[in-house]
């Protein structure tokens, strides 16, 4: 854990004291190294599934394909953020890249801690980079909106989850991870304890964001700069499920009743948002509902509590992280480029960029779950399983996917084909640092093909 963690501590005091010129490739091969560092988590050989164990932090199959995430993540947002930052005072762009640090400090000691407190502390500190990320290096004039969104959504649901917490540690007397499973459940009986049931796991269903409580996420999305919608859409989101995942353990006689709306609500919201994706005209916005629907698919799969539901969501929330932060780091050139987000004003750009067209499509087809990749191992796992449950989830989930396939399309041909409009008149050609961040992306998507138990989680 601290071969990790130190360095990433570290890329701080790098950040303010690099000379000017050396500050993105220093940051950027700092963080790299990092990430490659951190692939050794993946090599998991003990008994007990926990390993890297010490006083506060382990991982497991379950937080290591997260944490892996995590790291990786950085160098690319950094990467991303070359471009638009450049312009920016020199002491503004190393205070971007101490908030990317501190966010994926947080984020690490949120996916490793073993005491649910812990992971209560650094699951709040997140909020703070995030938001001053939203609202400082927003694009629009909207962006104090969506932070205000952001933050109190988040807090409001995240506020019972302490009490919740604080109960659970005076009748269990525990809130290590390591030993709640062992715990003899409560005879979960009265009103009061529903209550807590609720307050357990609404934090996490907001921050998924389930729908109906998603109303921040595209406002967050759309204000952010390209590295705040990046983290957002490939990890903060899935500290939610992996959230969901860890409280469920001890929740458990009461889940089997009581999880039925919110699995109609997770449902539902895949063909509601999938169908607000079909109309939308702002790019980002259209990428952000989209991560939406992908997310009520795996709050399904971690609500009914079967093996395959929860390798399916896990599986499903690793490849949602890369696609989705490759389809954010795609719009965002064509913003630094058009520096419009609305679809129709930017068409055709396979005749200017031909080779941004093929990452498109790439990217395009994983967000539809094309078959060999990821996305779709995870989507089946999660549909196999919720038919199971109950046949007519088949028709939620069925209507859900083809609504999918239909805007994904639609999001690349408005993008893509047509004719040039006549305002585009001269464009930058695409740089060799995007092509690198989109296969940075869209490599490990691919490459999980070939071996997918890195992913599984427990059912391993």
């Amino acid at each position: 854990m601290l071969k990790i963690l130190i360095p990433t501590l570290m890329l701080m005091p790098t950040a303010w004291l690099t000379p000017p010129k050396w500050l993105w490739p220093t940051a950027l091969l700092h963080s790299l190294t990092i990430a490659m560092i951190s692939l050794s988590w993946l090599k998991n050989l003990s008994e007990t599934g926990w390993s890297c164990l010490n006083l506060y932090m382990a991982t497991d199959p379950l937080s290591t394909p997260l944490l892996v995430l995590t790291c990786w993540l950085l160098p690319l947002m950094i990467l991303a953020s070359q471009s638009h930052m450049a312009p920016e005072p020199l002491n503004r762009q190393r205070m971007y890249i101490t908030l990317l640090t501190s966010l994926q400090l947080f984020l690490i000691m949120a996916f490793g801690a073993t005491e649910i407190i812990m992971f209560y502390i650094m699951f709040e500190a997140t909020l703070i980079p995030t938001l001053i990320l939203i609202t400082r290096w927003g694009n629009q004039t909207q962006r104090l909106n969506a932070g205000t969104y952001f933050l109190f959504y988040t807090l409001a649901g995240s506020l019972p989850l302490l009490v919740a917490l604080l109960l659970l540690q005076n009748t269990t007397g525990t809130l290590s991870l390591l030993t709640l499973q062992y715990s003899n459940p409560a005879p979960l009986t009265t009103y009061a304890d529903k209550l807590w049931w609720t307050a357990c796991l609404l934090a996490f269903l907001v921050k998924m964001p389930l729908y109906g409580v998603h109303l921040w996420l595209p406002k967050a999305h759309v204000e952010a700069p390209v590295a705040g919608s990046m983290v957002l859409a490939a990890v903060l989101l899935k500290l939610g499920g992996y959230g969901m995942m860890r409280m469920l353990v001890t929740l458990e006689p009461l889940t089997k009743e009581l999880s039925y709306p919110f699995i109609i609500f997770a449902l539902w919201g895949v063909i509601m948002t999938g169908s607000i994706c079909l109309r939308q005209t702002d790019l980002k916005s259209l990428i952000a509902y989209s991560s939406v629907s992908h997310m009520g698919l795996v709050v399904g799969g971690i609500l009914i509590q079967t093996p395959w539901g929860f390798s399916g969501a896990l599986i499903l929330m690793v490849a949602h992280g890369l696609t989705s932060s490759a389809l954010f780091c795609l719009a965002n050139t064509n913003y630094e480029r058009t520096h419009s987000r609305t679809m129709i004003l930017a068409r055709g750009m396979q005749m200017l960029l031909p080779l941004m067209t093929s990452w498109w499509f790439i990217a395009s087809l994983a967000n539809l779950a094309l078959p060999p990749l990821p996305n779709l191992m995870g989507e089946l796992m999660i549909l196999t399983s919720l038919f199971n449950w109950s046949y007519w989830t088949i028709a939620l989930t069925g209507a859900g996917t083809l609504i999918t396939a239909a805007y994904s399309l639609y999001m690349f041909l408005m993008t893509q084909r047509g004719p040039v409009p006549s305002h585009i008149l001269a464009l930058e050609p695409s740089h060799t640092r995007e092509h690198l961040l989109m296969a940075l992306h869209l490599l490990p998507l691919t490459l999980l093909i070939l071996k997918p138990e890195l992913i599984w989680g427990w059912t391993s």
